[in-house]
């Protein structure tokens, strides 16, 4: 798959040219003065924000003292392959660290993600989509809504083709929120069983009889990857856009334990019936979820 091999190889791209750096004893900004680059280029393309061009690797490689023609032929072959990241056509629409997100999402073998504010964009309908992008952005012209909704059904295909292991944790109230109106709530309801009862993906509901909860700080989404040389990946996202990622163990490692506290208050067993029997009763105002299923195992 060529979108997975292009976030795989800038990660080992980014790897590989900072232990270079830090083999040659170079500072980032000694560097980027040798190259006649901005610091911030060089502080971006380490990052894996951004590719190279081979025409710019050659130069950085012969900086950093780097002879090895196998070596240096294998660092342009990453550099050729990194920069034919998926979603590029969309630069204009979104964020460089939403396509990143992109990026990973069509890269991993394994997505945990928590939402507590409304279906994820890959699990979303086309109708409930375009009601969600509305909703933030009134004035959004129609091309643009139609290529936005176009992303999220690419992503659905790359997450329900049975390549990976999905496991999505909602939170009551974007079930109960009818985005759209009762029509395009209750279509969103029963895809999210269609999705919930394939191979490898689980889509599970925390009950508002949770009380507070690890998930109350946001959403939250990680991605795991077989490869030993591409780390686990953290995406946090706040209600007015901004976002952070990291790939830095320690905090991965605490949401991984913060996912697996949310699925053992989440129901476990019957949510493809539940969502059908939502979606059946939408508009009905049931005041207490559990009642749905009460042989269900909730927390």
């Amino acid at each position: 798959m060529s979108a997975p091999s292009a976030a795989l190889q800038r990660l080992r791209l980014r790897t590989e040219l900072r232990k270079a750096r830090t083999a040659a004893e170079l500072t980032q900004r000694q560097v980027a003065a040798t190259m006649e680059w901005s610091p911030s280029k060089l502080i971006r393309i380490e990052a894996g924000e951004v590719g190279i061009s081979v025409n710019d690797l050659r130069p950085l490689l012969e900086a950093y003292g780097i002879r090895d023609r196998r070596r240096i032929e294998s660092l342009l072959d990453l550099a050729r392959g990194s920069r034919k990241m998926p979603y590029t056509e969309y630069r204009d629409l979104y964020s460089k660290e939403f396509l990143n997100f992109l990026a990973l999402e069509a890269s991993t073998s394994i997505v945990r993600a928590f939402n507590s504010l409304q279906v994820p964009g890959p699990l979303q309908t086309e109708e409930y989509g375009r009601a969600i992008i509305r909703s933030y952005d009134k004035g959004a012209a129609d091309d643009v809504i139609e290529r936005a909704v176009e992303v999220r059904l690419s992503r659905q295909e790359t997450l329900t083709s049975g390549e990976r292991e999905v496991f999505y944790i909602l939170d009551e109230s974007v079930v109960r929120r009818q985005v759209g109106g009762p029509g395009v709530m209750k279509a969103q309801l029963e895809r999210l069983a269609e999705i919930a009862a394939l191979p490898k993906v689980s889509i599970q509901i925390l009950p508002f009889s949770v009380g507070a909860h690890p998930g109350i700080q946001g959403p939250f989404t990680l991605f795991e990857f077989e490869s030993d040389e591409m780390p686990d990946s953290l995406y946090l996202e706040n209600p007015r856009g901004d976002s952070y990622s990291t790939n830095a163990p320690e905090e991965s490692g605490l949401y991984l334990e913060r996912f697996w506290e949310l699925e053992d208050l989440a129901i476990k067993e019957r949510n493809v019936e539940l969502f059908r029997t939502l979606a059946a009763r939408v508009g009905e105002g049931v005041d207490n979820l559990d009642r749905l299923l009460p042989d269900a195992d909730a927390a």
